[in-house]
């Protein structure tokens, strides 16, 4: 593959040993494609069925969880087609379109962990005026702002990489991100300007924006009746973890990429990126919130009693065909 102008495809370069461990990098990764797709549509599943889950709390976590599914989508069906694959390449033009989303989704998350925090700062800072500030419409606003405002803002920054030209063609990473800068053959100024506002926009605001509010909750709250502290803590705890996990993991991958270490530690941070978050989050919400832990638990009684069933009557169904 001739490194010149009119070379259109990248090559990812981050994979360590790829042709001896590709079927041990196809089955790990595609067991955890799976176990997340249906962790994740599980607890969306029970917040959809049971009425007593349609609310706004509940509504915001069945997003971010939706949110966490197409993370994943966008970067793990690519994955298993590269390890398989002779070459590990990709087209700029899908690059770019892979970095958008990704981003996009990314951005997304912090979004609506903050709207999550407005949620929980309202309930239970202001419960008598909750029902009329957290109207139908106002739920809608704030699901939807969080994937529309990502779309149109990084929109800007995608034309501006859109006109790069590319002097390297091989990725130091598994999948498209922030790495191909290192790819241009001129930094822009531009996108740099435009990354700095991306950053400070989609990502430090909203995690201010969510440590302020969580803390105004715990000031509140600690003045208050055992009760409510207990509730704070019982819905306010698990979106701080989430929070904290994933933030912690994205400030790791940024240091990582600016920083020369081995292959193999990149390749494994790269993973932990694309791996614990989208795992994490349902069992963080099945196990920490208690109405869902209560449905998702009378599901999994359901199924072992059924499955019992089945196994009684198997022996029964065989006898009477006997006879």
């Amino acid at each position: 593959m001739g490194e010149n102008f009119n070379v259109t495809y990248i090559t990812f370069g981050g994979y360590v040993e790829v042709e001896k461990y590709k079927y041990a990098y196809f089955v790990v990764i595609f067991i955890t494609y799976i176990l997340i797709i249906c962790s994740n549509s599980t607890i969306v599943c029970l917040i959809c069925i049971h009425p007593n889950l349609h609310e706004p709390m509940y509504i915001f976590i069945a997003a971010l969880l939706v949110n966490s599914v197409l993370y994943s989508t966008v970067v793990y069906p690519k994955l298993l087609i590269d390890v398989l694959s002779e070459e590990q390449v990709i087209s700029y033009s899908a690059c770019l379109f892979q970095i958008f989303m990704f981003y996009v989704l990314v951005s997304s998350e912090l979004l609506l962990l903050a709207a999550m925090a407005y949620d929980r700062y309202v309930s239970i800072c202001k419960p008598l005026q909750y029902p009329t500030i957290m109207r139908k419409t106002t739920v809608t606003v704030l699901l939807v702002l969080p994937w529309l405002i990502p779309v149109c803002e990084f929109l800007c920054a995608w034309i501006l990489m859109v006109k790069q030209r590319l002097c390297k063609f091989t990725l130091p990473s598994i999948f498209c991100n922030n790495s191909i800068y290192r790819l241009y053959c001129v930094k822009s100024r531009a996108i740099t300007i435009c990354g700095v506002f991306l950053l400070i926009n989609l990502t430090l605001c909203p995690v201010v924006f969510i440590l302020f509010t969580y803390t105004r909750i715990f000031i509140i709250t600690y003045r208050s009746s055992p009760e409510v502290r207990k509730k704070a803590a019982q819905t306010c705890l698990p979106h701080l973890l989430v929070l904290v996990c994933f933030s912690l993991l994205l400030t790791y991958n940024v240091v990582m990429m600016e920083a020369d270490v081995p292959k193999t530690v990149f390749l494994i941070m790269t993973l932990q990126l694309v791996l614990y978050h989208p795992l994490f989050n349902p069992i963080i919400y099945g196990l920490k919130m208690t109405e869902i832990y209560r449905h998702l638990k009378n599901l999994l009684l359901q199924q072992k009693m059924i499955s019992r069933m089945q196994v009684y009557a198997y022996p029964t169904v065989v006898t009477n065909m006997s006879n």
